[in-house]
């Protein structure tokens, strides 16, 4: 919940006691869980509402994809993602054939040297 072990909850639940006391802990609580339901009526209400005034073309238009961690993940991680999960990745056709032909290797002898090019490195 929220990201938080048992331990800072507890912590909380302590804090909330010694500053509020056990006679009115039952009515803050009420309260916190009154605003939290509206705060989240507002959201959906404020979601549909901008759902309701888009164009038809934007029909599949998800609110959470502005978030940029979404955006990220769901346009740029998507195959990263995938191919650590298993799942096949769908492969763009190539426009132009691959036309590239292998150059021969030439074989080293024994103890002979490859060749080195030192701006390559």
């Amino acid at each position: 919940m929220f990201g938080l072990g048992w331990m800072e909850i507890g912590a909380l639940i302590v804090i909330a006691l010694l500053v509020f006391g056990p006679d009115k802990l039952p009515q803050v609580a009420s309260q916190a869980g009154e605003t939290l339901r509206n705060l989240r009526r507002m959201a959906t209400n404020a979601r549909e509402d901008l759902r309701a005034g888009l164009p038809p073309e934007f029909s599949n238009f998800d609110p959470a994809d502005l978030n940029p961690r979404n955006f990220v993940r769901k346009h740029l991680l998507d195959d990263v993602e995938n191919d650590w999960n298993g799942k096949p990745r769908e492969l763009e056709p190539a426009t132009a054939p691959h036309t590239a032909v292998a150059e021969p290797v030439d074989e080293l002898g024994y103890g002979e040297l490859p060749p080195y090019d030192s701006e390559a490195t």
